[in-house]
């Protein structure tokens, strides 16, 4: 887990259909909410990029993004 990578949401291009929540098993995104909202930034994997794969508007970046190619390595099922 980080604390030096998350995702940021530009809300001006959202368009908040949901993938993002949907994709993410680490609790990263609140699922309660229809625009999403990151409430646990150090669930997030360090080098992950599966929900910013999904976003259709690119509305997704990382904090700690210094261009690195996306295999987290993580364990889980098939975040990246």
């Amino acid at each position: 887990m980080s604390k030096k990578w998350y995702p940021v949401i530009n809300y001006e291009t959202c368009i908040e259909c949901g993938a993002c929540v949907e994709k993410c098993s680490h609790g990263v995104y609140d699922k309660k909410e229809s625009k999403p909202k990151v409430i646990y930034p150090e669930g997030c994997i360090d080098g992950c990029r599966g929900c910013q794969k999904l976003c259709p508007t690119d509305s997704i970046e990382y904090v700690g993004d210094a261009g690195q190619a996306g295999d987290c390595g993580c364990s889980c099922s098939g975040c990246c």
